[in-house]
């Protein structure tokens, strides 16, 4: 099962490919996009060797999981993804369950897509994958990421200190990890199991 093809009322998600990475840089080089994850926007070289791979990864494509991209009238607005903890290309899928992740352009901020992407997303996750419980992690002084996790029915099931980004402003208050079930998403939205 590919990744498919995912609409929203406003959005076209797109699986990632080598194609989107000139996109990606466009998105890294942003300070205050990179803000909670390295403080600072990321070299030409890092992009090249973060994304590579994660655009290159048919593994996880093979259940249905991965990367997609995201255009609003054919604006490239971020990407969102389901998958992997920590997105590692390297890392064990794990059946049943995954974590998901987005980033958007600070021109399409405030606007209720990273919102509208990680619901579709999710959506596919439970209805159409079969997964059992989706996690999210961020830094707790990440209001902004923490809302959508929470508007997308997510819940707060940990804190933990910050142990990749323990240099960061804010690295202090730890990291928060959200989570929702497939039964949760069910209830929520009132649709049958996958399969």
């Amino acid at each position: 099962m590919p990744r498919p093809v995912l609409r929203t009322d406003r959005i076209v998600l797109r699986p990632m490919t080598l194609e989107h990475l000139p996109l990606l840089h466009r998105l890294d080089t942003d300070p205050e996009v990179m803000r909670h994850l390295l403080g600072r926007a990321r070299t030409p070289a890092e992009i090249e060797e973060f994304w590579t791979p994660r655009c290159s990864d048919t593994v996880a494509d093979a259940v249905g999981l991965g990367w997609w991209v995201g255009f609003v009238e054919g604006d490239f607005v971020g990407w969102w993804d389901l998958g992997r903890s920590d997105s590692d290309p390297d890392a064990p899928m794990h059946p049943g369950e995954a974590e998901i992740g987005w980033r958007v352009a600070r021109r399409h901020w405030r606007r209720g897509l990273a919102t509208e992407g990680a619901r579709a997303v999710l959506r596919h996750g439970f209805e159409t994958v079969g997964l059992r419980r989706v996690h999210a992690e961020t830094m707790a002084v990440n209001a902004a990421s923490r809302g959508v996790m929470r508007a997308i029915g997510m819940r707060l099931v940990g804190t933990s200190p910050a142990s990749q980004r323990a240099t960061l402003p804010g690295a202090e208050d730890g990291d928060v990890t959200y989570e929702i079930t497939a039964a949760e998403w069910r209830l929520a939205h009132g649709s049958a199991p996958a399969g």
